[in-house]
């Protein structure tokens, strides 16, 4: 028989509701991430059983990181619901809820950071070089060319409006925290998407501002991009899996190899902090390394 699983009490549900609410208006926070914060202190208050969150204290939140431990949970993940939770202690220390932050000085666990996984620029041309008129592979070949050509993130595609694409070339994104970027297209990019635009129509209303649209005529949804994205390398005999996030990190690592400019690629990303774009720093390396083993007589191996 399961044991009943503690429910939030109210007091810790009205000020988490207000909390996320505070994210979404003040912050334009997606609605991804909002349920993100909202299923970890949630964790939190149940896994503690706590009263109120005034209750909570540094011994809480050092068991609350074993526990998640013990459950088998990434450092990751764990850093992820410790970050979550600091958060929310400050907007209650603004609040008036908290007289101190519990979480301050309780470090995350120190995790391994993963480098980011990205395509050759032959692997690339390859996927990419499918030629066919029909609708969908028109839309779907539109999709793909932004997402490398441009360095989209999956939901600042399927996000995109008509009015998005400018007459000079250009694309305005809405990125994370509804923040706007402007981004050149390429060639390759701006010719895909003019062909898709040009049938569009077939699978839209007057009214419907979506760039992209699936069979139902309605914006076409994450889920939709990622199950086309795998089609189309399966089709392409590529042999692994393909996801749109990986197109994002071979745009950026292509750029790099080929320019050096770090900055260039963090305002090309959306990236709020150098700091994030500086792992494509070690895939660059990489690079470079590889070709140094290879080419450098000092290198070979006898």
């Amino acid at each position: 028989m399961n044991t009943p699983q503690p429910l939030l009490s109210e007091s810790c549900a009205h000020w988490l509701d207000k909390f996320i609410c505070h994210l979404q208006v003040e912050r334009g926070l997606s609605a991804h991430t909002l349920a993100n914060y909202r299923r970890q202190l949630s964790t939190v208050a149940t896994a503690l059983d706590l009263p109120d969150w005034s209750a909570l204290t540094p011994t809480d939140v050092k068991r609350i990181l074993s526990l998640s431990k013990q459950q088998g949970q990434h450092a990751r993940s764990i850093a992820l619901r410790l970050s979550a939770l600091r958060t929310f202690c400050r907007y209650l220390i603004d609040q008036h809820q908290l007289f101190s932050n519990p979480v301050e000085g309780i470090s995350a666990p120190k995790q391994g950071r993963p480098l980011p996984k990205q395509l050759s620029v032959d692997d690339m041309q390859h996927l990419l070089s499918q030629q066919d008129n029909a609708l969908l592979a028109l839309r779907d070949k539109a999709m793909f060319e932004l997402l490398y050509g441009c360095g989209l993130r999956l939901s600042e595609l399927t996000g995109l409006n008509v009015h998005d694409c400018q007459a000079d070339g250009t694309l305005r994104v809405r990125g994370k925290g509804s923040k706007e970027r402007i981004l050149p297209m390429g060639k390759m990019a701006r010719q895909a998407l003019t062909a898709w635009l040009q049938v569009r129509p077939q699978l839209c209303t007057d009214d419907e501002p979506a760039v992209f649209l699936s069979l139902r005529k309605t914006r076409i949804s994450n889920r939709q991009v990622a199950n086309r994205l795998e089609t189309m390398a399966i089709e392409q005999g590529l042999g692994r899996k393909i996801s749109p996030h990986k197109l994002r990190h071979s745009f950026a690592t292509h750029v790099l190899e080929s320019s050096g400019d770090l900055r260039s690629v963090q305002e090309l990303l959306g990236h709020a902090n150098l700091s994030t774009t500086q792992v494509y720093t070690h895939l660059d390396f990489q690079h470079l390394a590889k070709v140094y083993d290879s080419a450098h007589p000092k290198a070979r191996k006898k």
